[in-house]
């Protein structure tokens, strides 16, 4: 949903019947996924994991986490194993700390949201509803989207004269905000496109995601298929 080759996870919703209206995306949530790359999720999650498997059934990444019964982030831990890279996050604080070196890594603004990431020389900016609305860096600005609810939109990544935008339309029906499909495009050149198509429960939550994303950097264009597993826990 957010860059062009990214994890893309499940959306959760939470609601005592099939008629109460779906949560929107909390500040926290939308922000936090837009920038660590994954699908937010909605209502009172405590953890979750999501994990994304190529065509081979083969890992490629995972995403864990658990939050405070407030929605703030306790704990995050990524993986890509394409790419071999990690980190584990622990929230001490105004701070998420790395959990093995215990160095200070993200500070935060308000009640936990992204406010700098000192060692790139990045800073969050938020808009009045809190949500992340612009990252700023020594050499790229990102500016994010949402929608009413606060469902992420997309990005727009300027560094130099290079401008990656990435649009998401997500499903037209609300309990499947997951449903959606993405246009990257590099200097308005198209780049790729991501389609995704969900299994959800009778908590409108994703048990798993069909993912298709086509190369079109690349001549003929190139199919990457993938599928998504979720668990998610609630308080």
């Amino acid at each position: 949903m957010k860059k062009y080759v990214i994890m893309l996870l499940a959306t959760t919703l939470i609601g005592c019947d099939n008629s109460s209206t779906p949560l929107s995306f909390t500040p926290e949530m939308a922000s936090f996924s837009n920038e660590f790359d994954f699908d937010p999720l909605r209502g009172p999650v405590k953890d979750f994991s999501q994990t994304l498997f190529n065509d081979k059934g083969e890992v490629s990444k995972r995403i864990t986490g658990t939050l405070s019964a407030e929605g703030c982030f306790d704990t995050l831990e990524l993986h890509d194993l394409d790419a071999n890279t990690g980190v584990a996050l622990v929230l001490d604080a105004n701070y998420y700390l790395d959990a093995e070196t215990q160095q200070r890594k993200v500070k935060l603004q308000g009640k936990c949201q992204l406010a700098e990431l000192p060692s790139a020389g990045v800073t969050w900016e938020t808009d009045d509803n809190g949500f992340v609305v612009a990252a700023h860096g020594k050499e790229r600005v990102v500016n994010y989207r949402y929608d009413a609810d606060g469902y992420p939109l997309g990005k727009t990544t300027v560094s130099g004269d290079q401008r990656l935008s990435v649009q998401s339309t997500p499903s037209k029906d609300v309990r499947k905000r997951m449903d959606y499909s993405a246009v990257s495009t590099l200097n308005d050149k198209p780049l790729g496109n991501v389609k995704q198509s969900c299994d959800y429960d009778r908590h409108n939550n994703t048990i798993s995601c069909e993912l298709i994303i086509s190369d079109e950097s690349v001549t003929p264009a190139v199919e990457h298929q993938y599928t998504i597993k979720n668990t998610i826990e609630y308080y």
